[in-house]
């Protein structure tokens, strides 16, 4: 039994708003299908006594310190903007209300 049906990846299309031909659903669906299995084997190999990792060998943080440093006053950030409208850049609406 697949993993993920077609009206299951038409829902997530719709929901990231794509648009989708019933082609491509239909390929999608067997692609996350394939990769749905694959999670699927990775659970069933890693037990309890293997620890999660979102990396195979440990990295240390090489960012810098988060330390507030000044910025831009709202006016010279603004300074360049084509439009704007009580203290903010002014945009047009891209996306319908819903």
């Amino acid at each position: 039994m697949p993993a993920i049906s077609r009206d299951e990846v038409a829902h997530l299309a719709g929901l990231a708003r794509i648009e989708m031909n019933d082609a491509e659903l239909d390929r999608m669906a067997g692609q996350l299908d394939v990769i749905l299995g694959a999670v699927a084997q990775v659970r069933e190999v890693a037990g309890d006594d293997v620890p999660a990792t979102s990396h195979p060998m440990p990295l240390v943080n090489v960012t810098r310190p988060d330390v507030p440093r000044p910025g831009l006053s709202a006016e010279q950030a603004l300074a360049g903007a084509p439009a704007q409208q009580e203290q903010r850049f002014r945009v047009p609406r891209i996306l319908e209300e819903d």
